[in-house]
């Protein structure tokens, strides 16, 4: 008889899986757990404000059919269908997060709520004049052209387009396993997942009246340019998004469209530490918490001691790229993409900071850093 050794249970909140019960988590607000698959996270919490005229969802999760199923089955425990769905807002510009709203948008009629910076992967620009930009993270645009042809054509696909960055390593693509199901899903979805098209964006401050509640936006950059949370004064309610999780640190993307994304990121944490009466913390990922200034302490602390190990890796190694230094920032788990673009936005924070020196050789940044 084979013993199969239990699995560990994840330590950090975030990593939960999915609860299939829908739970109200403040006065007049629900949450539902909808499962994603995405390193270190196991869910992403959706939350549900009623009003006279039906629903508004706060990011509904990936856009896979599964998912779509999961966000049916949980509204169903609460006697709502998506049709019920009359808005839908995205907190920002990642899959787990606006992945369901182009669906609720094409197919229910849902307008959608987003920054006023919103803008994923696939959507064209307009300026090309960051393409000159030494500064600029992004040295390539993926060709929406072929972004489309690629998801919405018919057919199993064999090789994937290429986008570098900056610092010499790549952005990643979806595996073309995974592509190659997209290409199977149906047209609403697939559409809705390039195009999430918001009906309604909104820039910091503006009022924005939901669920019966007076909400005010609050732009928090940093983990993205265009990360939204929004802040209900009255009864100190903040749908904090990815910007402050109760047990993990946000991802601080290298790839946004400014110079310093973690002094973008220091500063938003500031904003919303410096709000008035916030009692309840409702997250993107992980449970419900009431010290907002404390976390916001607890992650700012993170990431200075993560600028300092930087100082130590270029103090034992010297002169490094970025990937080579992201290799030691990180455990070898973690070494990838992700790693090399928060290793990217930590070295030009120090370099603007004037505590490290850049240079670019051989299609890489090198970068040194002092003390």
């Amino acid at each position: 008889m084979t013993t199969v050794a239990p699995q560990p249970r994840p330590t950090k909140q975030e990593q939960l899986p999915a609860e299939e019960s829908v739970t109200e988590v403040a006065p007049g607000i629900l949450r539902m757990q909808l499962p994603i698959m995405l390193p270190g996270l196991g869910h992403v919490n959706c939350y549900v404000l009623e009003d006279e005229r039906g629903l508004t969802v706060v990011d509904p999760g990936m856009p896979d059919p599964d998912s779509f199923e999961s966000f049916r089955s949980r509204l169903a425990q609460i006697d709502a269908r998506p049709e019920h769905v009359h808005t839908v807002v995205v907190t920002h510009s990642h899959p787990d997060h606006f992945g369901g709203a182009g669906r609720l948008r094409i197919r229910y009629g849902a307008r959608v709520i987003a920054h006023e910076q919103f803008r994923t992967i696939f959507d064209p620009t307009d300026d090309d004049s960051e393409l000159e930009d030494a500064s600029s993270p992004l040295v390539e645009r993926w060709d929406p052209e072929r972004v489309a042809e690629t998801m919405l054509g018919d057919g199993p696909i064999t090789e994937l387009p290429e986008r570098h960055t900056i610092w010499g390593g790549l952005i990643p693509l979806p595996s073309m396993l995974e592509i190659n199901h997209m290409r199977t899903w149906d047209a609403d979805t697939k559409r809705g997942f390039l195009t999430p098209s918001p009906t309604l964006r909104v820039a910091d401050g503006d009022p924005i009246r939901l669920g019966r509640r007076d909400w005010f936006a609050v732009h928090t950059p940093g983990h993205t340019g265009d990360h939204l949370c929004l802040w209900d004064p009255t009864d100190g309610v903040l749908l904090s998004g990815d910007h402050v999780l109760p047990t993990i640190t946000p991802h601080i993307s290298g790839l946004t469209d400014t110079q310093d994304s973690l002094a973008d990121f220091f500063g938003a944490l500031d904003k919303v530490a410096a709000l008035p009466g916030v009692r309840h913390v409702l997250p993107a990922h992980g449970l419900p918490f009431v010290d907002l200034p404390q976390r916001v302490e607890e992650i700012q602390t993170h990431h200075h001691e993560r600028l300092g190990r930087l100082a130590e890796i270029s103090s034992e190694i010297g002169e490094a790229d970025v990937i080579e230094m992201s290799h030691h920032l990180f455990r070898e788990r973690s070494w990838g993409a992700m790693a090399e673009s928060e290793t990217y936005a930590h070295l030009e924070h120090l370099r603007l900071a004037g505590r490290a020196q850049r240079r670019e050789a051989g299609g890489k940044l090198w970068y040194l850093v002092s003390g």
